[in-house]
């Protein structure tokens, strides 16, 4: 009995799931182009290994001949009878090869194509296992590191790997130690197998976690609209309800934040802003930097200019500009900030360079100041501010306290755009 090879059998059954017979048929194929290739004077082979003992029988057949011509096809009747006495010319004789003929070549390009056969043979294994739970989550035990920091990971039967650009730079992790992680692909290697790709990085592995703690994200009754991440540093997923009876942000968040709370964990306490999803573009990135109040926003084609209070604009911007990155991303424009103290300053300079200009229109009345309340433009005039130039030449502080409510920055913009 061959009990190296039933070891070998035995072994890829139970680790790798692959099918004895799938084996089997690989290495008879890999001896057969082995012989053909390395043994002298043998034409096609034929190879069969006993699944249960694991003996290799390799055979050839070749015509009895009286005169041999083709070595390859034939075989002389005097050494036909030496095999099998009751040989006669013309009949065609199987004969045995035994393994030891095999030589050095025929032994390596037999181990070259096992391998081949048995990669291929482990990726179809992969793939059925795996294919359709593509987009889970899956949990293993870190087996080993490789080059930049990417991690192999053990499932069971298979070892997936997490590239190290797939899970934040502030995660550590240990041999042995289990991780939680998406199933984000399965792949096609260079060499002909498969391999099982985790990350922990995608926003579809927050979205996956969410699915797991809120019953309603599985129903069907609430939707992840949007989700944007920066891995390590902070997540915005914008939701929506089906249902107008259920509030989306509090049942994504929990009584007490209990349902978040397992997900932030998970996450190493990466931050998660869960935000109410609308189709307006304004109404939507109000909801994104809620509680902070936007004093004022200009929209223009590629982008939105926030203006908001000092103690807010860090806030907005974020950590090295990460939170505008990511505002921008789930607003799909770009957002940039300014403080408002910049703002007032920037608006001053243009009044200033507005009246050194000598414009006409600074003679014009106020009446031309367009998108102005009539209430508000009267008591500008009644005020003597009845020309253009008079509003933009008097103070702030003059304006609002002989025009009550008026807003000062309003009214410049509302002058300026002219």
């Amino acid at each position: 009995m061959n009990k190296e090879l039933i070891a070998i059998f035995e072994y890829l059954e139970r680790e790798k799931g692959i099918k004895r017979e799938i084996i089997i048929s690989a290495i008879e194929n890999s001896l057969m182009l082995a012989a053909q290739k390395s043994i002298k004077n043998v034409g096609e082979v034929s190879v069969k290994i006993d699944e249960k003992t694991g003996e290799i029988d390799v055979t050839t057949q070749k015509t009895v001949v009286d005169k041999v011509l083709d070595p390859k096809e034939e075989i002389s009747i005097k050494e036909a009878q030496k095999l099998n006495p009751e040989s006669q010319v013309g009949q065609v004789l199987e004969i045995s090869i035994t393994p030891q003929e095999f030589g050095r070549i025929a032994a390596q390009t037999a181990r070259q194509i096992i391998s081949q056969k048995l990669r291929e043979a482990e990726r179809g294994v992969i793939y059925e296992e795996y294919k359709d739970r593509v987009k889970e989550i899956i949990s293993g035990t870190v087996k080993r590191f490789i080059k930049d920091r990417s991690i192999i990971v053990d499932l069971g039967k298979v070892e997936a790997l997490l590239p190290g650009s797939y899970y934040p730079k502030t995660e550590k992790y240990h041999v042995g130690e289990k991780v939680l992680a998406l199933l984000y692909e399965v792949r096609e290697t260079d060499m002909g197998g498969a391999e099982v790709i985790l990350s922990r990085s995608h926003p579809e592995f927050v979205s996956a976690l969410f699915d797991q703690e809120i019953p309603e994200l599985a129903e069907g009754i609430i939707v992840i609209e949007k989700i944007v991440r920066e891995p390590g540093y902070r997540t915005k997923i914008a939701v929506r309800s089906l249902d107008p009876k259920i509030d989306p942000v509090g049942t994504c968040v929990g009584i007490r934040g209990t349902r978040i709370k397992n997900v932030i964990r998970e996450l190493h306490n990466e931050k998660i802003d869960v935000i109410p999803f609308s189709e307006d573009r304004i109404e939507f990135l109000k909801n994104a930097v809620a509680p902070i109040d936007i004093f004022r926003y200009k929209e223009t084609e590629d982008k939105i200019i926030l203006v908001v209070n000092e103690e807010n604009y860090p806030a907005i911007i974020g950590k090295k500009g990460m939170n505008a990155k990511l505002l921008s991303r789930l607003i799909g424009k770009e957002i940039t900030a300014q403080k408002i103290s910049d703002y007032q300053k920037l608006i001053s300079v243009q009044i200033a360079e507005m009246l050194d200009s000598k414009d006409p229109i600074l003679d014009e009345p106020i009446d031309k100041i367009k998108n102005v309340s009539s209430l508000i433009l009267e008591e500008l005039k009644s005020s003597g501010f009845d020309t253009i130039k008079k509003v933009l030449s008097a103070s702030s502080k003059d304006l609002i306290q002989k025009v009550p409510g008026i807003n000062y920055l309003n009214l410049m913009e509302k002058i300026l755009e002219r």
